[in-house]
């Protein structure tokens, strides 16, 4: 009896402790860590194929955060890599040159939910599109460059999410290296993957093969 007197009193102490220290001093700490419990995949099990109309249902019934970094991919929600410095700095820049180069007749769109299919969306960095297509009309088939600003997702870009666009059929993605400025152009998409990869250093321009007048070298962009 005396031992169970004295654990009790440890929890309580404990307890007590916790109260006036708790772990979880706020709430931006709280949502930054639910975001990263993931899990691996029970490889050999059924899994609940989800549909980009049920996430957009989940986020609006407050389920998803808006601001959750997901995309989904055959069905299975897919968390993304955390952004570095190097990564918003290469995108800002990059964001600042194209709308003062963009043609009249196109736009472009960042980090949007680029649906590939019913059960597929990606959130690439940059889209590019004509006018006349808008965003409602924005596809595979529609997009007429992709660009991926890549610097703890560089393994994952250049592999997996460059075959699922090749799969989808993107005529050309951009994989730019945040950290080195080296970029890898895909061109010539299959099923299997891009026929074509070839990789540019940061002093080289590089010009898309559909819209030509966003050509860009990035040594020569203001990276502050």
């Amino acid at each position: 009896m005396t031992q169970a007197r004295e654990y009790r009193a440890r929890l309580s102490r404990r307890g007590s402790l916790q109260l006036r220290y708790p772990v979880w001093h706020n709430r931006r700490c709280m949502n930054s860590l639910v975001r990263q419990m993931t899990t691996m995949a029970a490889e050999g099990l059924p899994r609940r194929r989800f549909t980009v109309a049920e996430l957009e249902q989940m986020t609006a019934a407050g389920i998803l955060q808006e601001d959750e970094r997901i995309e989904l991919i055959g069905g299975e929600v897919v968390p993304m890599s955390p952004k570095g410095d190097q990564h918003e700095i290469l995108k800002t820049a990059l964001s600042l040159y194209w709308a003062r180069k963009l043609p009249a007749d196109l736009q472009f769109t960042t980090e949007t939910t680029f649906r590939l299919s019913a059960d597929t969306y990606l959130e690439p960095d940059f889209v590019f599109y004509t006018k006349a297509t808008g965003v409602r009309g924005l596809n595979a088939k529609t997009a007429l460059l992709v660009v991926e600003v890549s610097d703890s997702s560089l393994g994952y870009d250049l592999g997996r999410k460059a075959g699922l666009y090749a799969g989808f059929g993107i005529g050309e993605l951009w994989v730019i290296d945040a950290v080195k400025l080296e970029t890898r152009i895909h061109r010539d998409p299959t099923a299997t993957g891009y026929r074509s990869a070839v990789d540019f250093p940061a002093a080289q321009r590089l010009v898309p093969q559909l819209v030509p007048a966003l050509d860009v070298v990035l040594a020569e962009l203001d990276l502050l």
